[in-house]
């Protein structure tokens, strides 16, 4: 046998006795989220802007004052509770942006603080949610769905789409359980709203995706009011509010999470609504117990055994009137709308990462068919980012530390307020 021959041989023997053994050189296979996610949650709470919630935050994109038809107003501070809500129709959204100088938000004829809308909430009322985004991953180009108020926005966070409405339903009860007079508003030229139709629609949403593949979820809202009213998206599709599904998944008070989860219960994707006084949202009577509110949620679950396998998701349905430098990319008639933050709690994203990557709301839709292997609704979520930026799954996964906080689960699981948040 010649010498080259001899090692052909012994190549080829090597090789063979590998391939017995089990053992190969190729490369493994690189973690996705769906190797490494089993549980999403979506934590939505309400009508705050970037530059109000996170003014200041290191590394991040914020003003420290804005323009109001060409004069400079400094940022003031102004607490969650102050009690004032500010406009934030589809029209007021309008004269806001004003058409990209992003100089309108003082529209209104009074205040009872002068610029009101150029406010931010101080650092001492937001600490659990300033922990967490030094922690974990913190988006300052998330970028409201809709332009418009909180109905639309939820529908984009279920479906990418809101079948062109653009406001909130004319009164409560909304959705399919409206009185047969309720409209809401459609989506007209030049910030106009044109009339409306009755606030119950029928198209497909991640839900339905989600049943079809057999992969679990739940909708955590408040409890009906006396006089009807229900915070759910679901409430306006109506093979969701009249079928199966609104029994079994649709789940109320929205406090019972925090039990569900102690209990060892979590659906695989989870979508959770506050309750008024927790909620965000400026109005009288509101507090600033929300901070504590979320962080009792990612505390619950980073306790828990389900910790390594979730990505939590905080954002906020729309900017509430307060006051944004970015001025939004427009995608299509509907958005984007203006920046509201995005928190990202997971053993999987960077620690203490700032995104500066687009997102929106339908890019929940697109990181969970993409975790469960889903189609396509074809809507928003076919444009959308998957927050890919954001996460790193050949990483140590990191543990969760306790965020503190004044008010825990206990205090919200008794809880004074089980009512549906302002209805706006």
């Amino acid at each position: 046998m010649s010498r080259n021959s001899a090692w052909s041989f012994f190549f080829l023997t090597a090789f063979l006795a590998g391939c017995g053994s089990g053992h190969s050189n190729s490369t493994p296979p690189v973690p996705t989220a769906s190797s490494r996610i089993q549980h999403i949650v979506v934590i939505m709470q309400e009508n705050r802007s970037f530059d109000n919630l996170f003014n200041g935050f290191p590394g991040a994109d914020t003003a420290t004052s804005g323009m109001s038809k060409g004069v400079s107003v400094t940022l003031q501070s102004v607490p969650f509770e102050q009690g004032t809500d500010v406009d934030h129709s589809h029209p007021g959204w309008w004269k806001d942006w004003d058409n990209g100088a992003m100089d309108g938000f003082a529209h209104a004829s009074s205040y009872p603080i002068p610029n009101l809308p150029y406010g931010y909430v101080p650092q001492s009322e937001t600490a659990p949610y300033w922990t967490l985004a030094q922690r974990y991953t913190l988006g300052d180009r998330m970028f409201q769905s809709n332009t418009g108020p909180s109905f639309v926005a939820h529908q984009y966070m279920i479906a990418g789409q809101s079948a062109d409405s653009d406001e909130n339903p004319g009164s409560t009860p909304w959705g399919c359980d409206a009185a047969a007079t309720v409209r809401v508003a459609m989506i007209g030229p030049n910030g106009t709203d044109l009339p409306g139709v009755y606030p119950c629609f029928d198209y497909q949403t991640m839900a339905d995706l989600l049943d079809a593949k057999g992969v679990t979820w739940k909708y955590y809202a408040p409890t009906p009011t006396a006089s009807g009213g229900i915070w759910s998206a679901y409430q306006a599709i109506r093979h969701i509010r009249f079928g199966a599904d609104w029994t079994t998944n649709v789940i109320s008070p929205n406090t019972q999470v925090l039990t569900d989860i102690a209990n060892g219960q979590l659906a695989q994707v989870t979508w959770i609504v506050p309750a008024a006084s927790y909620s965000d949202h400026a109005g009288a009577g509101l507090t600033a117990e929300g901070p504590d509110w979320v962080a009792s949620i990612t505390n619950a679950i980073g306790a828990s055994q389900f910790w390594n396998s979730t990505a939590i998701f905080v954002s906020w349905d729309d900017w509430g009137g307060w006051y944004d430098h970015v001025n939004p990319p427009q995608v299509d008639n509907m958005g984007l709308g203006f920046r509201v933050p995005l928190i990202i709690v997971s053993p999987w994203v960077k620690a203490g990462y700032v995104s500066h990557t687009t997102h929106e709301f339908s890019g929940f839709l697109k990181y969970s068919e993409e975790v469960f292997n889903l189609p396509s609704l074809g809507t928003r979520d076919v444009q959308a980012d998957d927050f890919s930026d954001c996460f790193d799954y050949s990483q140590t996964p990191q543990p969760y530390t306790q965020i503190p906080v004044t008010f825990g689960a206990a205090f919200f699981t008794a809880s004074k307020d089980h009512a549906a948040p302002d209805d706006d």
